[in-house]
């Protein structure tokens, strides 16, 4: 968890400093990176919530 955490906060603050130097530098390429880098965190934080899921309902699943 800790390591997801981590890795929230350095793709926010990716984000932030790209658009930053959007602004400061009139330069599209940045917007282009930080929503690249906002649609990979999107979906690596889609894929570890369902790993997570998948091994609580196996580890809570009643036997039969």
């Amino acid at each position: 968890m800790i390591a997801l955490r981590i890795a929230i906060i350095l793709a926010l603050t990716g984000v932030g400093i790209a658009l930053l130097l959007s602004l400061l530098r009139r330069d599209r390429r940045y917007l282009r990176l930080a929503w690249q880098i906002l649609k990979f965190s999107v979906v690596l934080l889609l894929i570890v919530g369902a790993l997570i899921m998948m091994g609580r309902i196996v580890l809570f699943r009643v036997p039969l």
